[in-house]
Protein backbone atom coordinates (compact mmCIF):
# COMPACT_ATOMS: atom_id res chain seq x y z
CA UNK A 1 0.00 0.00 0.00
CA UNK A 2 1.76 2.91 -1.10
CA UNK A 3 1.78 5.85 1.76
CA UNK A 4 -0.01 8.88 2.09
CA UNK A 5 1.80 12.43 1.76
CA UNK A 6 1.11 14.29 4.67
CA UNK A 7 2.86 17.26 5.87
CA UNK A 8 5.23 14.74 8.30
CA UNK A 9 5.95 12.13 5.82
CA UNK A 10 6.81 15.14 2.93
CA UNK A 11 9.07 16.61 6.00
CA UNK A 12 10.99 13.92 6.36
CA UNK A 13 11.40 12.90 2.97
CA UNK A 14 12.42 16.71 2.08
CA UNK A 15 15.04 16.70 4.60
CA UNK A 16 16.93 13.86 3.50
CA UNK A 17 16.85 14.82 0.10
CA UNK A 18 17.55 18.51 0.29
CA UNK A 19 19.16 18.09 3.69
CA UNK A 20 21.50 21.11 3.18
CA UNK A 21 18.83 23.87 1.07
CA UNK A 22 17.17 26.60 2.55
CA UNK A 23 13.70 25.69 3.84
CA UNK A 24 13.47 29.44 5.50
CA UNK A 25 14.82 32.33 5.39
CA UNK A 26 14.28 34.48 8.61
CA UNK A 27 14.43 38.45 8.88
CA UNK A 28 17.23 39.40 10.92
CA UNK A 29 17.21 42.11 12.90
CA UNK A 30 21.07 42.81 11.63
CA UNK A 31 21.74 44.13 8.81
CA UNK A 32 25.43 44.69 6.56
CA UNK A 33 27.59 47.46 7.35
CA UNK A 34 26.49 48.26 3.85
CA UNK A 35 22.40 48.98 5.11
CA UNK A 36 21.66 45.37 3.15
CA UNK A 37 19.20 43.54 5.10
CA UNK A 38 19.93 39.54 6.13
CA UNK A 39 18.00 36.83 6.44
CA UNK A 40 18.85 33.86 9.10
CA UNK A 41 18.45 30.46 7.25
CA UNK A 42 16.98 27.30 8.44
CA UNK A 43 18.05 23.98 6.35
CA UNK A 44 15.34 21.25 5.70
CA UNK A 45 17.43 19.10 8.26
CA UNK A 46 17.18 21.53 10.63
CA UNK A 47 13.59 22.05 10.67
CA UNK A 48 13.18 18.13 10.52
CA UNK A 49 15.24 18.05 13.69
CA UNK A 50 13.95 20.56 15.26
CA UNK A 51 10.40 19.76 14.71
CA UNK A 52 11.37 16.10 16.30
CA UNK A 53 13.13 17.99 19.19
CA UNK A 54 9.72 20.52 19.71
CA UNK A 55 7.84 17.25 19.11
CA UNK A 56 9.71 15.07 22.23
CA UNK A 57 8.77 18.44 24.77
CA UNK A 58 4.84 17.94 23.59
CA UNK A 59 4.88 14.72 24.26
CA UNK A 60 6.27 15.24 27.44
CA UNK A 61 4.07 17.90 28.22
CA UNK A 62 0.12 16.24 26.68
CA UNK A 63 1.26 12.76 27.46
CA UNK A 64 0.35 13.00 30.75
CA UNK A 65 -2.88 14.90 30.68
CA UNK A 66 -4.46 14.02 27.47
CA UNK A 67 -4.88 11.13 25.42
CA UNK A 68 -3.20 10.61 21.89
CA UNK A 69 -5.10 11.72 18.75
CA UNK A 70 -6.80 14.40 20.98
CA UNK A 71 -8.06 17.75 19.87
CA UNK A 72 -4.93 20.30 20.69
CA UNK A 73 -6.25 24.12 20.23
CA UNK A 74 -3.37 26.16 19.31
CA UNK A 75 -4.12 30.11 19.15
CA UNK A 76 -1.14 31.46 17.79
CA UNK A 77 -0.24 34.12 15.19
CA UNK A 78 1.09 31.62 12.54
CA UNK A 79 3.74 33.77 10.97
CA UNK A 80 6.82 32.49 12.65
CA UNK A 81 9.03 30.02 12.73
CA UNK A 82 8.31 28.82 16.02
CA UNK A 83 4.64 28.29 15.13
CA UNK A 84 5.46 26.34 12.43
CA UNK A 85 7.53 23.95 14.88
CA UNK A 86 4.55 24.03 17.27
CA UNK A 87 2.14 22.85 14.59
CA UNK A 88 4.11 20.40 13.07
CA UNK A 89 5.50 19.14 16.77
CA UNK A 90 2.20 18.59 17.78
CA UNK A 91 1.19 16.40 15.34
CA UNK A 92 4.50 14.69 15.46
CA UNK A 93 3.39 13.92 18.88
CA UNK A 94 0.28 12.13 17.60
CA UNK A 95 -2.15 14.82 18.68
CA UNK A 96 -4.71 16.82 16.17
CA UNK A 97 -3.91 20.88 16.17
CA UNK A 98 -7.01 22.65 15.81
CA UNK A 99 -5.70 26.27 14.55
CA UNK A 100 -6.91 30.00 15.75
CA UNK A 101 -5.66 32.74 14.94
CA UNK A 102 -5.73 36.33 15.66
CA UNK A 103 -8.11 37.58 13.61
CA UNK A 104 -10.57 35.86 15.87
CA UNK A 105 -9.45 38.07 19.29
CA UNK A 106 -12.54 36.75 21.09
CA UNK A 107 -11.61 34.47 23.34
CA UNK A 108 -16.01 32.98 24.04
CA UNK A 109 -15.98 31.74 20.66
CA UNK A 110 -12.64 30.41 20.79
CA UNK A 111 -14.00 28.12 23.22
CA UNK A 112 -17.23 27.06 22.21
CA UNK A 113 -14.90 26.05 18.79
CA UNK A 114 -12.94 23.90 21.06
CA UNK A 115 -16.19 22.67 23.06
CA UNK A 116 -17.58 21.23 19.35
CA UNK A 117 -14.12 20.17 18.46
CA UNK A 118 -14.22 18.13 21.80
CA UNK A 119 -10.44 19.37 22.17
CA UNK A 120 -8.88 18.11 25.42
CA UNK A 121 -6.41 21.49 25.70
CA UNK A 122 -5.42 24.90 24.09
CA UNK A 123 -2.09 25.70 23.53
CA UNK A 124 -1.79 30.05 23.38
CA UNK A 125 1.54 32.12 22.79
CA UNK A 126 2.74 35.19 24.74
CA UNK A 127 0.25 37.16 22.62
CA UNK A 128 -3.18 35.15 22.16
CA UNK A 129 -2.48 34.20 26.31
CA UNK A 130 -3.31 37.99 27.17
CA UNK A 131 -7.02 37.49 25.90
CA UNK A 132 -7.90 34.58 28.07
CA UNK A 133 -10.27 35.56 30.60
CA UNK A 134 -9.83 32.88 33.66
CA UNK A 135 -13.24 30.74 31.50
CA UNK A 136 -11.97 28.13 29.40
CA UNK A 137 -13.06 24.52 30.55
CA UNK A 138 -9.68 22.58 29.20
CA UNK A 139 -6.22 23.18 30.10
CA UNK A 140 -4.20 26.04 28.45
CA UNK A 141 -0.51 25.53 28.04
CA UNK A 142 2.21 28.16 26.94
CA UNK A 143 3.70 27.67 23.89
CA UNK A 144 7.43 28.55 24.50
CA UNK A 145 9.67 30.29 21.64
CA UNK A 146 11.97 27.10 20.94
CA UNK A 147 15.07 28.58 21.76
CA UNK A 148 13.64 28.28 25.29
CA UNK A 149 12.58 24.69 25.67
CA UNK A 150 14.13 23.09 28.02
CA UNK A 151 16.46 20.78 25.86
CA UNK A 152 17.52 18.57 28.79
CA UNK A 153 13.79 17.37 29.22
CA UNK A 154 13.47 17.19 25.53
CA UNK A 155 16.53 14.72 24.86
CA UNK A 156 14.69 12.11 27.00
CA UNK A 157 13.46 8.92 25.39
CA UNK A 158 9.92 11.05 24.85
CA UNK A 159 7.10 8.54 22.99
CA UNK A 160 6.54 9.69 19.61
CA UNK A 161 3.56 8.42 18.03
CA UNK A 162 2.84 6.94 14.60
CA UNK A 163 1.06 8.69 11.54
CA UNK A 164 -2.70 7.79 11.98
CA UNK A 165 -4.79 6.26 9.12
CA UNK A 166 -6.72 7.49 5.73
CA UNK A 167 -9.76 8.45 7.63
CA UNK A 168 -8.16 9.83 11.24
CA UNK A 169 -8.26 13.42 11.71
CA UNK A 170 -4.71 15.75 10.83
CA UNK A 171 -5.97 18.80 11.66
CA UNK A 172 -9.08 21.36 12.19
CA UNK A 173 -9.62 24.28 10.21
CA UNK A 174 -12.55 27.00 10.36
CA UNK A 175 -14.34 28.58 7.64
CA UNK A 176 -12.85 32.21 7.20
CA UNK A 177 -16.37 33.65 7.91
CA UNK A 178 -18.72 33.43 10.40
CA UNK A 179 -22.66 31.68 10.46
CA UNK A 180 -24.74 32.56 13.41
CA UNK A 181 -21.80 34.21 14.86
CA UNK A 182 -18.84 31.13 14.66
CA UNK A 183 -16.97 30.16 12.63
CA UNK A 184 -17.80 26.11 11.02
CA UNK A 185 -14.95 23.41 12.07
CA UNK A 186 -13.59 22.19 8.65
CA UNK A 187 -11.84 18.80 9.91
CA UNK A 188 -9.06 17.34 7.59
CA UNK A 189 -8.11 13.87 7.85
CA UNK A 190 -5.01 11.96 6.35
CA UNK A 191 -7.23 10.92 2.74
CA UNK A 192 -7.99 14.54 2.14
CA UNK A 193 -4.40 15.75 3.21
CA UNK A 194 -2.93 13.41 0.62
CA UNK A 195 -5.31 14.12 -2.15
CA UNK A 196 -4.51 18.36 -1.86
CA UNK A 197 -0.76 17.59 -0.99
CA UNK A 198 -0.93 15.78 -4.64
CA UNK A 199 -2.60 19.11 -6.02
CA UNK A 200 1.41 20.55 -5.67
CA UNK A 201 2.55 18.87 -9.01
CA UNK A 202 0.39 21.31 -10.91
CA UNK A 203 1.07 24.42 -8.73
CA UNK A 204 4.51 24.20 -7.18
CA UNK A 205 6.63 22.67 -9.75
CA UNK A 206 10.14 25.25 -9.94
CA UNK A 207 10.66 26.75 -13.58
CA UNK A 208 13.92 25.75 -13.56
CA UNK A 209 16.03 22.82 -12.10
CA UNK A 210 18.99 25.08 -12.48
CA UNK A 211 18.27 26.99 -9.07
CA UNK A 212 16.73 26.50 -5.95
CA UNK A 213 13.36 28.40 -5.82
CA UNK A 214 12.65 31.35 -3.51
CA UNK A 215 9.03 32.16 -2.89
CA UNK A 216 7.57 34.25 -0.60
CA UNK A 217 5.08 33.34 2.80
CA UNK A 218 1.76 33.64 2.19
CA UNK A 219 -0.28 34.72 5.55
CA UNK A 220 -1.15 32.91 8.70
CA UNK A 221 -0.46 28.75 9.56
CA UNK A 222 -3.82 29.11 10.90
CA UNK A 223 -5.16 29.40 7.85
CA UNK A 224 -5.53 26.74 4.82
CA UNK A 225 -3.65 28.64 2.01
CA UNK A 226 0.08 29.28 4.55
CA UNK A 227 -0.79 26.18 5.34
CA UNK A 228 -0.77 23.81 1.60
CA UNK A 229 1.57 26.05 0.36
CA UNK A 230 4.06 24.77 3.14
CA UNK A 231 3.62 21.51 1.72
CA UNK A 232 3.26 22.03 -1.65
CA UNK A 233 6.75 23.95 -1.63
CA UNK A 234 8.70 21.45 0.10
CA UNK A 235 8.17 18.87 -1.91
CA UNK A 236 10.28 20.52 -4.53
CA UNK A 237 12.92 21.80 -1.73
CA UNK A 238 11.84 25.47 -2.27
CA UNK A 239 12.89 28.30 0.19
CA UNK A 240 10.06 30.69 1.52
CA UNK A 241 11.43 33.97 2.43
CA UNK A 242 9.79 35.54 5.35
CA UNK A 243 9.16 39.39 5.33
CA UNK A 244 8.92 41.28 8.19
CA UNK A 245 4.79 41.63 7.80
CA UNK A 246 1.72 40.51 6.12
CA UNK A 247 1.38 42.19 3.30
CA UNK A 248 4.41 43.96 2.99
CA UNK A 249 5.42 46.89 1.78
CA UNK A 250 6.84 47.49 -2.13
CA UNK A 251 10.40 48.23 -0.39
CA UNK A 252 10.35 44.98 1.36
CA UNK A 253 9.87 42.99 -2.01
CA UNK A 254 12.46 44.97 -3.95
CA UNK A 255 14.83 43.91 -0.92
CA UNK A 256 13.61 40.40 -1.06
CA UNK A 257 14.03 39.98 -4.93
CA UNK A 258 18.08 41.95 -4.87
CA UNK A 259 19.28 40.55 -1.74
CA UNK A 260 16.83 36.95 -0.49
CA UNK A 261 16.99 35.54 -4.01
CA UNK A 262 13.39 35.36 -4.47
CA UNK A 263 12.03 34.60 -7.77
CA UNK A 264 8.68 33.40 -7.66
CA UNK A 265 6.01 35.41 -5.86
CA UNK A 266 3.26 34.16 -3.93
CA UNK A 267 0.54 36.76 -2.89
CA UNK A 268 -3.14 37.44 -2.82
CA UNK A 269 -4.22 39.81 -5.57
CA UNK A 270 -5.36 42.62 -3.79
CA UNK A 271 -1.70 42.85 -2.01
CA UNK A 272 0.06 42.72 -5.07
CA UNK A 273 -1.97 45.61 -7.20
CA UNK A 274 -0.35 47.93 -4.72
CA UNK A 275 2.80 46.60 -6.58
CA UNK A 276 1.33 46.83 -9.36
CA UNK A 277 0.30 50.85 -8.85
CA UNK A 278 4.06 51.08 -7.62
CA UNK A 279 5.88 49.83 -11.04
CA UNK A 280 3.59 51.89 -12.88
CA UNK A 281 5.46 54.67 -12.00
CA UNK A 282 8.93 53.17 -10.95
CA UNK A 283 10.53 51.14 -14.69
CA UNK A 284 13.00 49.75 -12.13
CA UNK A 285 10.58 48.13 -10.44
CA UNK A 286 8.98 46.88 -12.83
CA UNK A 287 11.98 45.00 -14.64
CA UNK A 288 11.95 43.40 -11.29
CA UNK A 289 8.61 42.12 -11.34
CA UNK A 290 8.74 41.54 -14.71
CA UNK A 291 12.20 38.97 -14.39
CA UNK A 292 10.70 36.97 -11.66
CA UNK A 293 10.15 33.30 -12.50
CA UNK A 294 6.33 33.66 -11.66
CA UNK A 295 3.71 36.17 -10.14
CA UNK A 296 0.91 33.48 -8.44
CA UNK A 297 -1.93 35.78 -7.19
CA UNK A 298 -4.74 33.76 -5.00
CA UNK A 299 -7.93 35.04 -3.46
CA UNK A 300 -10.00 37.68 -5.28
CA UNK A 301 -8.73 38.26 -8.69
CA UNK A 302 -6.65 40.94 -10.17
CA UNK A 303 -9.09 44.59 -11.50
CA UNK A 304 -8.96 43.93 -15.58
CA UNK A 305 -7.11 46.86 -15.73
CA UNK A 306 -4.22 45.46 -13.21
CA UNK A 307 -4.21 42.16 -15.24
CA UNK A 308 -3.95 43.82 -18.44
CA UNK A 309 -0.27 46.23 -16.96
CA UNK A 310 0.76 43.04 -16.01
CA UNK A 311 0.43 41.02 -18.67
CA UNK A 312 0.99 44.06 -21.24
CA UNK A 313 4.66 44.50 -19.35
CA UNK A 314 5.53 41.17 -19.82
CA UNK A 315 5.19 39.90 -15.71
CA UNK A 316 5.00 36.17 -15.76
CA UNK A 317 1.50 35.92 -14.54
CA UNK A 318 -1.01 33.36 -12.78
CA UNK A 319 -4.01 33.39 -10.62
CA UNK A 320 -5.50 30.18 -8.56
CA UNK A 321 -8.70 29.85 -7.28
CA UNK A 322 -9.58 27.88 -4.03
CA UNK A 323 -11.41 27.28 -0.80
CA UNK A 324 -10.49 26.43 2.50
CA UNK A 325 -12.71 23.78 2.59
CA UNK A 326 -10.75 22.32 -0.39
CA UNK A 327 -7.08 22.51 0.44
CA UNK A 328 -6.70 25.92 -1.28
CA UNK A 329 -6.38 25.36 -5.19
CA UNK A 330 -9.02 24.32 -7.22
CA UNK A 331 -8.69 26.42 -10.31
CA UNK A 332 -5.64 27.80 -12.17
CA UNK A 333 -5.17 30.19 -15.24
CA UNK A 334 -4.42 28.86 -18.43
CA UNK A 335 -1.60 31.08 -19.02
CA UNK A 336 0.79 31.68 -21.96
CA UNK A 337 1.00 34.90 -24.78
CA UNK A 338 -2.87 34.78 -26.20
CA UNK A 339 -4.49 37.47 -24.93
CA UNK A 340 -8.02 36.28 -25.26
CA UNK A 341 -7.70 33.12 -22.69
CA UNK A 342 -4.69 33.62 -20.79
CA UNK A 343 -6.81 34.74 -17.88
CA UNK A 344 -9.76 32.09 -17.88
CA UNK A 345 -9.17 29.27 -14.84
CA UNK A 346 -9.08 25.89 -15.51
CA UNK A 347 -9.87 22.82 -13.20
CA UNK A 348 -6.95 21.19 -11.71
CA UNK A 349 -7.05 17.46 -13.37
CA UNK A 350 -7.29 14.28 -11.12
CA UNK A 351 -10.22 15.66 -9.81
CA UNK A 352 -13.96 15.47 -9.42
CA UNK A 353 -15.76 18.53 -10.22
CA UNK A 354 -18.41 19.95 -12.00
CA UNK A 355 -19.87 22.97 -13.22
CA UNK A 356 -23.42 23.41 -12.99
CA UNK A 357 -25.57 25.31 -14.39
CA UNK A 358 -28.05 27.76 -12.20
CA UNK A 359 -31.54 27.34 -12.89
CA UNK A 360 -32.68 30.56 -11.19
CA UNK A 361 -31.44 34.18 -11.31
CA UNK A 362 -29.38 35.12 -8.34
CA UNK A 363 -30.74 39.09 -8.94
CA UNK A 364 -33.51 41.10 -10.75
CA UNK A 365 -31.11 41.44 -14.07
CA UNK A 366 -32.44 39.69 -17.50
CA UNK A 367 -28.72 38.14 -18.65
CA UNK A 368 -28.11 35.85 -21.88
CA UNK A 369 -24.94 34.28 -19.71
CA UNK A 370 -25.03 31.34 -18.37
CA UNK A 371 -23.87 30.90 -14.49
CA UNK A 372 -22.23 28.07 -13.06
CA UNK A 373 -21.82 26.85 -9.65
CA UNK A 374 -18.90 25.48 -8.81
CA UNK A 375 -19.27 21.94 -6.80
CA UNK A 376 -16.56 19.37 -5.88
CA UNK A 377 -17.87 16.09 -6.08
CA UNK A 378 -18.03 13.30 -3.38
CA UNK A 379 -15.75 11.31 -5.59
CA UNK A 380 -13.36 13.91 -5.52
CA UNK A 381 -10.24 13.46 -2.80
CA UNK A 382 -10.51 16.82 -2.09
CA UNK A 383 -14.08 17.32 -1.04
CA UNK A 384 -14.21 18.29 2.65
CA UNK A 385 -15.63 16.36 5.89
CA UNK A 386 -19.47 15.10 5.08
CA UNK A 387 -20.48 18.00 7.63
CA UNK A 388 -19.67 20.51 4.97
CA UNK A 389 -21.63 18.62 2.27
CA UNK A 390 -25.31 19.33 0.97
CA UNK A 391 -27.75 16.28 0.99
CA UNK A 392 -26.60 15.21 -2.48
CA UNK A 393 -23.60 14.12 -0.50
CA UNK A 394 -21.11 16.60 -2.83
CA UNK A 395 -19.41 20.24 -1.83
CA UNK A 396 -21.58 23.02 -3.50
CA UNK A 397 -18.78 26.24 -3.28
CA UNK A 398 -21.52 28.80 -3.92
CA UNK A 399 -19.19 30.45 -6.23
CA UNK A 400 -20.54 30.72 -9.88
CA UNK A 401 -18.30 30.62 -12.98
CA UNK A 402 -19.18 31.82 -16.68
CA UNK A 403 -17.94 29.32 -19.03
CA UNK A 404 -16.13 31.28 -22.04
CA UNK A 405 -14.20 28.80 -24.08
CA UNK A 406 -13.78 25.14 -23.70
CA UNK A 407 -12.24 24.21 -19.98
CA UNK A 408 -12.30 27.80 -19.67
CA UNK A 409 -14.13 29.54 -17.28
CA UNK A 410 -13.86 33.14 -15.39
CA UNK A 411 -15.43 34.12 -11.81
CA UNK A 412 -18.95 35.72 -11.93
CA UNK A 413 -19.31 36.12 -8.03
CA UNK A 414 -21.58 34.36 -5.33
CA UNK A 415 -25.24 32.94 -5.05
CA UNK A 416 -25.56 34.12 -1.80
CA UNK A 417 -24.96 37.38 0.43
CA UNK A 418 -21.01 36.24 1.00
CA UNK A 419 -18.07 38.77 -0.14
CA UNK A 420 -14.54 38.11 0.03
CA UNK A 421 -12.57 40.83 1.87
CA UNK A 422 -8.62 41.76 0.90
CA UNK A 423 -7.32 38.43 1.61
CA UNK A 424 -10.12 36.41 0.42
CA UNK A 425 -11.43 35.33 3.87
CA UNK A 426 -15.59 35.07 3.66
CA UNK A 427 -17.79 37.44 4.87
CA UNK A 428 -21.62 37.08 5.31
CA UNK A 429 -23.28 40.51 4.69
CA UNK A 430 -26.85 39.49 5.27
CA UNK A 431 -26.24 38.08 9.29
CA UNK A 432 -25.19 42.05 9.55
CA UNK A 433 -28.05 43.66 7.88
CA UNK A 434 -30.49 41.35 9.45
CA UNK A 435 -28.76 42.30 12.97
CA UNK A 436 -28.55 46.35 12.32
CA UNK A 437 -32.29 46.28 11.17
CA UNK A 438 -32.93 44.07 14.12
CA UNK A 439 -31.25 46.07 16.74
CA UNK A 440 -31.88 49.86 15.00
CA UNK A 441 -35.11 49.49 14.82
CA UNK A 442 -36.34 52.96 13.77
CA UNK A 443 -33.18 54.43 13.70
CA UNK A 444 -32.78 53.02 10.06
CA UNK A 445 -34.99 52.29 6.74
CA UNK A 446 -32.47 50.29 5.19
CA UNK A 447 -29.42 49.24 4.74
CA UNK A 448 -26.90 47.24 3.00
CA UNK A 449 -22.98 45.91 3.88
CA UNK A 450 -20.28 46.10 1.07
CA UNK A 451 -16.27 45.79 0.83
CA UNK A 452 -15.56 43.02 -1.35
CA UNK A 453 -11.81 43.52 -1.63
CA UNK A 454 -11.40 45.80 1.25
CA UNK A 455 -10.04 45.16 4.85
CA UNK A 456 -13.00 44.76 6.41
CA UNK A 457 -16.71 45.56 5.45
CA UNK A 458 -18.69 48.92 5.87
CA UNK A 459 -22.48 49.58 6.14
CA UNK A 460 -23.98 51.94 4.22
CA UNK A 461 -27.46 53.32 6.57
CA UNK A 462 -30.43 54.84 5.08
CA UNK A 463 -32.17 56.68 7.15
CA UNK A 464 -34.21 59.94 7.51
CA UNK A 465 -33.97 60.19 11.51
CA UNK A 466 -33.11 63.87 12.18
CA UNK A 467 -30.36 63.30 14.97
CA UNK A 468 -26.79 64.48 14.49
CA UNK A 469 -25.16 61.90 11.92
CA UNK A 470 -22.05 61.65 14.36
CA UNK A 471 -24.43 60.66 17.47
CA UNK A 472 -26.41 58.71 15.08
CA UNK A 473 -23.65 56.93 13.89
CA UNK A 474 -22.59 56.04 17.39
CA UNK A 475 -25.82 54.93 18.68
CA UNK A 476 -26.11 52.57 15.99
CA UNK A 477 -22.42 51.02 16.20
CA UNK A 478 -23.61 50.35 19.98
CA UNK A 479 -26.54 48.68 19.55
CA UNK A 480 -24.72 46.59 17.12
CA UNK A 481 -21.06 45.75 18.89
CA UNK A 482 -21.57 43.25 20.60
CA UNK A 483 -23.22 41.12 17.72
CA UNK A 484 -19.68 42.17 16.16
CA UNK A 485 -17.51 40.87 19.08
CA UNK A 486 -18.09 37.49 18.46
CA UNK A 487 -17.02 38.01 14.46
CA UNK A 488 -13.77 37.75 12.78
CA UNK A 489 -11.46 41.37 12.75
CA UNK A 490 -12.35 41.28 8.74
CA UNK A 491 -15.89 40.89 8.71
CA UNK A 492 -17.01 42.90 11.75
CA UNK A 493 -18.23 46.81 11.71
CA UNK A 494 -15.10 48.11 13.70
CA UNK A 495 -15.77 51.31 14.39
CA UNK A 496 -18.68 54.51 13.76
CA UNK A 497 -16.72 55.77 11.22
CA UNK A 498 -17.35 52.21 9.13
CA UNK A 499 -21.17 53.59 9.09
CA UNK A 500 -21.85 55.38 5.98
CA UNK A 501 -25.19 57.39 6.56
CA UNK A 502 -27.26 58.69 3.22
CA UNK A 503 -31.19 59.86 2.59
CA UNK A 504 -33.51 57.36 2.57
CA UNK A 505 -34.58 55.65 -0.72
CA UNK A 506 -31.30 56.67 -2.17
CA UNK A 507 -28.97 53.65 -2.74
CA UNK A 508 -29.32 51.72 -5.79
CA UNK A 509 -32.01 49.00 -6.21
CA UNK A 510 -33.24 46.49 -8.42
CA UNK A 511 -36.20 47.35 -10.88
CA UNK A 512 -38.68 44.88 -9.85
CA UNK A 513 -38.24 44.00 -6.01
CA UNK A 514 -36.13 47.02 -4.55
CA UNK A 515 -33.69 45.69 -3.77
CA UNK A 516 -30.34 47.56 -2.59
CA UNK A 517 -27.64 46.49 -4.93
CA UNK A 518 -24.62 45.58 -3.79
CA UNK A 519 -22.15 46.01 -6.40
CA UNK A 520 -23.91 48.87 -7.29
CA UNK A 521 -23.48 50.84 -4.29
CA UNK A 522 -19.69 50.12 -4.10
CA UNK A 523 -19.59 51.05 -7.23
CA UNK A 524 -21.63 54.47 -7.07
CA UNK A 525 -19.57 55.24 -3.54
CA UNK A 526 -16.09 53.24 -4.54
CA UNK A 527 -14.02 56.79 -4.20
CA UNK A 528 -15.81 57.67 -0.73
CA UNK A 529 -14.92 54.24 0.39
CA UNK A 530 -11.64 54.71 -1.02
CA UNK A 531 -11.10 57.62 1.00
CA UNK A 532 -12.70 55.58 4.10
CA UNK A 533 -9.93 52.67 3.87
CA UNK A 534 -7.27 54.79 3.00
Amino acid sequence: MTSLLTHLTILKDSSERFSQRAIFKIPSEESTSSGIPRWETITYKQFHDDVELCAKYWARELGSRVPSKSVIGLWIGGFTYTDVLHIYAISRAGYVPQLFSLRLPNPVVIYELLAKANASALVCDSLTSGFLDGKCTVPVLHAPSFPDVDLALCSESAPLFPICGPSDLAFIFHTSGSTSGSPKLVPCNYRWLDAVAQKASQTAVPQSSNRQDVSTWLGSMCHIGQTMLLISLMQYGTCIIQPKRVPFPTEELVQMIKFGGLNRLWQFATFFSVHLKAARKDPSLLSLLVNLDEVTTCGLALSTADEDFAYKSGIKLKNIFGSTETGGTTLVSIGGNDPTNRHHLRPLQGFSYAFVPITSATDDHQSTTRLFEFVVRSDSGDCPDVSLRQSDGHFHTGDLFQEVGPGGYTFAGRDDDWIKTENSLRCDTKSIEDNARAMCGTLISDCIAVGAGRPSPALFVETDSDLDESKLRKDIFRKIRHFHSRRYIHESIVSPKMIILVPKGTLPRTASKGNIRRKAVEEAYRFRLDELYA
